[in-house]
């Protein structure tokens, strides 16, 4: 059954259990998996919320409006004879199916019921071969299906049965007088546009236009407003549940209600990805001309050149941003408790256009252990996402969203080492990513490695997260804890948007996929660093980008020695990150994920006292002459990357 409930800031979310019927019973009808044109996409029992955003300009049409053409002619020549009319209490029904899935049982258990049942193309001959009595649209219309099949069910006959209301007496008398019956139930499932689109290969524009369904969501559409007469029903799923609810002669209005809600967010759903295509079809192809007269001398003559200047980028980097955008989330499970046991919450996954296969921690698959809680996620998401920055074998250790130990060695046993031993007391009850497979040898070292500060208690986790394990692997790794949560993820594409709810707005962003082969590291004072200290000190800013502002990370030969995060100050992030250091600071890198403001007494001159070997820190600040002095006072080498990396 569904349990709806709702929670509201400036977006309304509705949360919807997904509709979970029972599954039909065993019989002897056949499954029918026959499809119609364009091709079938798989039937999902998950809820949709469509999360609509909007910017403040608004497209504006420059069209002019086109007087329509006189139709005199055409309707003289139409058809004059009646259409066919149901006799009077007959219980009619209309299905109309791109999936075709269940269609066997759902027309024989209708037909049992005494529903008379009204079909299109595919689905009535598919329907007539597994023995179920049909009745054609064309029979009601008296119009065969017109423009290729875009024209079937768009007919008043149609639509006056479906959104007739059965207590309002002129309702009634005026299909009377015309010979309309009324539609009960309503079985209609959309051409597989998203499946279509976001195929192997992709589609062309025209493919892509006819892929859209037209007269599904009007019929869809239709239902859902007339709920109290009308059943309509969008997902095979919920057959077997509508079955038994005809079977009980019931008068349930909630039900009713759910399943025109259900109907209305799958072409919400829908029309977001015909949206979300569109728009990249529309400014996808643009090019911005410049064009530019210059003077130029040839053979000691004046001549004019027209410059022709293509300048895509500038619209692209807009073109990011629609004035108007819809976001389809799908209901993936119910969870526990929010961030607190007091606070309700749910995981939905992304299914824009742009998400389909750009991986991320929401389409990862978990192989073992408990349910993924909603801080589970945010610690996953984070430990992930910092891990797959790197190139080299990599293990990344997570406490709170904050990577409190990194390291990337050839050995990825090693490297799993290193990164605990950066703060074990931290890394205990954490979450643990790889970069590369868990075979069998680094499954054991997981599971039987001991916390460095007492050299006896096995090291605990929340997850462990890779992008591939080997069955021995797999199998040892559930052999550590019942809880423990294995997750096999996919690295995210880069050029990601990325969305953060405020209260009463939403915030969108380019993903920072920024990588030190991406920026300039420029030695601005003190010593000329060596190959290694430069090496240390892109690594240490690779770290720094993933830890919450203010943030510092000392690293030296591929590992995290250190790190100080979410300080109001920067002094204090890099008084946490040196105690974390330790000794091991002498010669190592420092990197910060923004400037200094002070550096005298303050966060540069402790830094250099302490005994590092080079600085990279954005620059840009008024107080950059500072701490150029300070580090040529000390002899620590100074870089600026002139690229910030808050993380809020």
């Amino acid at each position: 059954m569904f349990n709806l409930s709702a929670a509201s800031s400036a977006v309304t979310w509705t949360t919807i259990v997904p509709f979970k019927a029972s599954q039909p019973p065993q019989s002897t009808t056949t499954l029918l998996h026959h499809k119609r044109t364009p091709p079938t996409s798989s039937s999902s029992s998950s809820s949709i919320v469509c999360v609509h955003l909007h910017s403040p300009s608004s497209l504006r049409s420059n069209f002019s409006p086109i007087k329509a053409m006189s139709l005199s002619q055409t309707l003289s020549t139409a058809p004059s004879h009646q259409p066919h009319s149901p006799a009077p209490g007959n219980k009619q029904v209309l299905i109309s199916l791109s999936d075709k899935k269940d269609l066997g049982i759902l027309g024989t258990g209708l037909q049992e019921l005494g529903y008379t049942i009204v079909s299109t193309g595919g689905t009535a001959t598919a329907l007539e071969k597994a023995g179920v009595s049909v009745t054609k649209v064309e029979q009601l219309t008296s119009f065969p299906d017109m423009l290729d099949g875009r024209v079937k069910t768009l007919h008043p006959n149609i639509h006056r049965g479906i959104l007739a209301r059965r207590d309002q007496k002129h309702h009634v008398e005026a299909l009377n007088e015309r010979g309309i019956g009324t539609f009960d139930i309503v079985v209609v499932n959309l051409y597989p546009f998203y499946d279509t689109v976001t195929s192997a290969g992709g589609i062309d524009f025209e493919n892509g236009i006819e892929n859209i369904d037209i007269g599904g969501p009007a019929m869809i559409r239709a239902a859902a407003k007339n709920p109290k007469d009308v059943l309509v029903v969008v997902d095979s799923e919920d057959y077997p549940a509508l079955l038994e609810y005809l079977k009980g002669n019931q008068d349930d209005q909630q039900f009713r209600r759910k399943l025109a809600w259900k109907a209305f967010q799958h072409v919400a759903s829908y029309d977001s990805a015909v949206s979300e295509w569109l728009w990249k079809q529309t400014v996808g192809g643009t090019v911005l001309f410049l064009f530019c007269i210059v003077d130029i001398i040839i053979d000691g003559v004046i001549r004019n050149l027209l410059l022709v200047i293509l300048d895509t980028q500038s619209y692209m980097d807009g073109d990011k941003f629609p004035p108007s955008l819809t976001v389809p989330l799908s209901l993936k499970s119910s969870l526990r408790y929010g961030e607190n046991p007091h606070q309700k919450a749910a995981f939905y996954v992304d299914k824009r256009l742009a998400e389909v296969n750009a991986g991320g921690i929401a389409t990862a698959i978990q192989h073992h252990g408990k349910e993924m809680s909603y801080n589970n996620y945010l610690d996953a998401d984070a430990a992930w996402n910092c891990v797959s920055e790197f190139t080299n074998p990599t293990c990344v250790v997570v406490k709170h969203t904050n990577p409190c130990g990194v390291a990337s060695h050839e050995d990825i046993l090693e490297a799993y080492r290193l990164a605990v031993k950066a703060d074990p007391v931290s890394a205990f009850g954490g979450i643990v990513a790889f970069n590369i497979e868990v075979d069998e040898v680094l499954a054991k070292e997981i599971r039987e490695y001991r916390n460095p500060t007492d050299g006896e208690t096995r090291m605990f986790y929340e997850i462990v997260v890779a992008p591939s394990y080997t069955k021995k692997g797999l199998k040892i790794l559930r052999g550590k804890s019942k809880t423990l949560r294995i997750l096999e993820a996919k690295k995210n594409e880069s050029g990601k948007l990325s969305l953060r709810q405020v209260g009463g707005g939403w915030l969108a962003q380019d993903s920072d996929d920024l990588t030190p082969q991406d920026i300039q590291f420029n030695v601005v004072a003190g010593k000329t660093p060596q190959e290694s200290e430069l090496r240390d000190a892109e690594f240490a800013w690779l770290c720094v980008k993933h830890v919450k502002s203010n943030a510092i990370v000392i690293a030296k030969n591929n590992r995290m020695l250190g790190m100080g995060s979410g300080q109001p100050n920067r002094l204090e992030s890099l008084r946490i990150a040196l105690r974390k250091a330790g000794d091991e600071v002498k010669g190592a890198a420092l990197a910060s994920d923004a400037f200094f403001h002070k550096s005298w007494k303050d966060a540069v001159e402790e830094a250099c006292e302490s005994g590092v070997g080079v600085i990279a820190e954005p620059g840009g600040s008024i107080g950059d002459g500072d701490a150029i002095d300070c580090c040529n006072k000390y002899g620590v080498s100074l870089v600026f990357t002139n690229v910030r990396s808050f993380k809020h």
